[in-house]
């Protein structure tokens, strides 16, 4: 499927804000998903790509290179314990109280562009079994429990797009035409 180019909905001249890049949690259920930011209190976080590059010449001198679907990698790095942070808290129980291996490696996340579409109706891609895994637990005295977090995206990519009310996250996956 080809899918139409988008444009950014930012003011040209302008860098795009790092905050209009946002990362969701499924809280919910698949068939009633809640969306719930994650990394709150996390300063610098980004998608690592691999394109499984590879690189060869040829018997005559020339090179070719192709590269593989990409691997996504995301760490968040502090991600300070909070109440009222429905990852967090989904998470931990998980990780920390169940030491469910196999939930942590089929969570349903959303990542959502809000620089890309529309404002109301920005590009987000769904991927339908990631892996979460909490890489420790802890802190330094006098400071906060972190739960720092490595993700790997994962499963069936869907591709749509994603509108926020009241912060209410809604997505919706494009149809196939």
């Amino acid at each position: 499927m080809n899918l139409a180019d988008l444009t950014f909905n930012t003011n040209a001249g302008e860098t795009i804000e790092r905050e209009l890049l946002i990362a969701y949690l499924n809280t919910g259920t698949s068939e009633s998903a809640t969306w719930s930011p994650i990394g709150k209190r996390v300063e610098d976080s980004s998608e690592e790509i691999d394109w499984g590059e590879e690189t060869k010449q040829d018997i005559l001198g020339h090179t070719h290179t192709t590269l593989k679907k990409p691997t996504i990698t995301q760490t968040f790095d502090p991600c300070d314990l909070d109440s009222g942070d429905a990852a967090q808290v989904k998470i931990w129980n998980l990780a920390i109280k169940e030491q469910n291996a196999p939930a942590l490696s089929n969570m349903d996340m959303l990542i959502v562009h809000l620089y890309a579409g529309t404002k109301g109706s920005a590009f987000a891609e769904r991927y339908s079994a990631c892996a979460v895994k909490p890489s420790s637990i802890g802190g330094s005295g006098g400071g906060n429990i972190g739960l720092p977090l490595d993700v790997t995206y994962g499963g069936e990519r869907t591709t749509g797009t994603a509108s926020i009310t009241s912060g209410v996250v809604t997505f919706t996956p494009d149809t196939e035409a």
